[in-house]
């Protein structure tokens, strides 16, 4: 049995009369005559009969239009809600946020996506990257954002969204906040507290040994980047991390950017991205997601465009 022509019958249930059921179907009296004539068949019984005015439903034709009324919602249901998933409308979207991703952008674009459809829902949730890759081999999450160095090419595929300089930071009441020029020689002295299996720590032991000068003097080391940002917002320590995180961060505590000028000539720039499985599937919601995403960057406060975009 065709949904086409149980679809066919509603019509002519409607009308009562082939010519007109036939006309508001766009197909030829014939045609829809050899439908109802094969739907007959397949039930084994008439569904129509012939009068002076048109055709009138038989009492099984009469059963099957009460059946098929419930029938057809669910049907319509069906359809919209497959052209809903289709176009990103509707669905759920499980996302991760690793390290140096802004939460501010995971949280504004999210947002967006959601006021454009009410059958759409989100999980979102921040974690390290190891989880994070482990969770999309499994296809527990649709993709994370993160900076893409920390998760393997040859794994992942990356859509990046910008290029994120390093930046040393402290108290906008630190004793240097308000120098316009620091050289990285005049903070030999001062306290940090890192993230030490942080990738931005081995950068700045890089850029400290390459310019001659003592390791950075550790005051705190801890995973949680809440205890980092609160302890260096409210002492005189010291922090490094990604400018956009940084810019974020500042909206919320007494933090400022120290302009040091040997940071600028560092080329181990952070580039954050959309990272997924190479292979995995991207729903429609995921896919309207991500435009959001790139929609948000467009309006932040001008960070690096992307250099190259990976994908699988």
């Amino acid at each position: 049995m065709e949904l086409r022509d149980i679809r066919y019958f509603v019509v002519v249930a409607e009308h009562l009369n082939l010519a007109r059921s036939a006309e508001a179907l766009g197909l030829s009296a014939t045609a829809l005559s050899k439908c109802l004539r094969r739907l007959e068949q397949q039930l084994g019984t008439k569904l129509v009969q012939r009068t002076s005015k048109g055709v009138s439903l038989t009492a099984v034709g009469t059963a099957l239009r009460a059946r098929i009324g419930p029938l057809q919602g669910i049907l319509n249901d069906v359809q919209q809600e497959a052209g809903d998933l289709a176009s990103g409308r509707a669905g759920h979207v499980h996302v991760g946020i690793g390290t140096g991703a802004p939460e501010d952008l995971i949280a504004s674009a999210s947002v967006a996506l959601l006021a454009e459809s009410s059958k759409i829902t989100l999980k979102v949730f921040a974690e390290n990257p190891d989880i994070l890759s482990n969770a999309m081999r499994k296809g527990e999450i649709d993709f994370c954002l993160s900076i893409a160095q920390l998760f393997p090419s040859a794994e992942f595929a990356y859509e990046p969204l910008y290029d994120d300089q390093l930046v040393i930071f402290a108290s906008a009441h630190h004793r240097l906040a308000k120098r316009k020029h620091i050289s990285l020689a005049e903070i030999t002295g001062e306290r940090w507290v890192l993230i030490t299996n942080s990738p931005w720590h081995a950068s700045l032991q890089r850029v400290f040994e390459a310019n001659k000068l003592p390791q950075p003097s550790l005051a705190l080391d801890t995973n949680s980047e809440e205890v980092r940002i609160f302890a260096i917002a409210y002492s005189n320590y010291l922090g490094i991390s990604s400018r956009q995180f940084v810019r974020q961060e500042a909206r919320k505590f007494p933090l400022i950017e120290l302009p040091i000028s040997e940071m600028s000539n560092v080329t181990d720039s952070r580039q954050l991205a959309v990272i997924y499985r190479k292979g995995a599937y991207l729903s429609p919601a995921a896919r309207r997601l991500i435009e959001k995403l790139k929609s948000q960057v467009k309006t932040m406060d001008a960070p690096e465009p992307a250099t190259k975009t990976h994908k699988n």
